[in-house]
């Protein structure tokens, strides 16, 4: 674990405190110990857990920070990444995962319970009906997602959730200059305009890795989300 307390600081310059670093080395024993029953993520080695699931999360900070106690969406969360990482590093943060599969939900929850994590809501839903709701649409300063849809499907995910004048951010593997190409259009639908990509380098990881930062300029009309199925089935061209 020393390893990944010296990534974060050289990569992120965040130091992390004992109580911080206890709730990382906790999250860690409860994602190896759930993914034995639930196969919750491929990464069972515990070093590749702090480097791909915990680091990788950790990088949206180079473009959140600094961060105070702000309202952050985590879309297609998972096992709570990277919602839950950025949430132990900046715990006023008030936190909205967003999670259909009841399984991963239920393992948020726990984890959640078990490190003592306040303000965080964990919603068991579609995305494209949380997006709808007055209560949760366009009212996040920041909106994130990891490995969840190609880019013109997950920005009708991300972007109705986000205020004017806050951001999204697509993790994204190596075809994201491909990806924001494809998916301009859609996104200044939605009311976005991308602002930059941001490379990420993880240790011991060879594949390229991009942060896709978008900017919501104005408002998402009304129409978007569409209901169920349809960003995925009929991408917004």
């Amino acid at each position: 674990m020393q390893a990944f307390v010296q990534w974060v600081y050289q990569k992120l310059g965040l130091r992390l405190s004992s109580r911080q670093l206890e709730a990382f080395q906790r999250y860690e024993q409860l994602l190896v110990e759930w993914n034995q029953r639930l196969n919750l993520t491929a990464i069972r080695s515990p070093e590749m857990i702090r480097i791909k699931h915990f680091l990788d999360s950790l990088t949206c900070l180079s473009v959140m920070s600094p961060l105070t106690a702000q309202r952050v969406v985590d879309v297609g969360s998972g096992a709570g990444f990277p919602g839950i990482p950025l949430k132990i590093a900046f715990p006023s943060l008030e936190l909205t995962l967003i999670e259909s599969i009841g399984k991963k939900a239920a393992f948020c929850q726990m984890v959640v319970q078990e490190l003592g994590l306040n303000a965080v809501t964990i919603l068991p839903q579609r995305v494209e009906e949380v997006g709808q709701l007055p209560q949760h649409r366009e009212q996040y300063d920041w909106a994130v997602a990891r490995a969840v849809a190609n880019l013109p499907t997950l920005a009708e995910y991300l972007l109705p959730l986000v205020r004017v004048g806050g951001a999204a951010i697509a993790m994204k593997g190596e075809s994201a200059p491909a990806e924001v190409h494809q998916a301009e259009r859609a996104i200044a639908i939605l009311g976005g305009q991308v602002r930059k990509l941001v490379p990420v380098h993880l240790p011991q990881v060879a594949e390229d890795r991009y942060l896709v930062i978008i900017d919501k300029i104005a408002a998402t009309p009304p129409t978007y989300p569409r209901r169920v199925g349809l960003p995925e089935k009929r991408p917004l061209r």
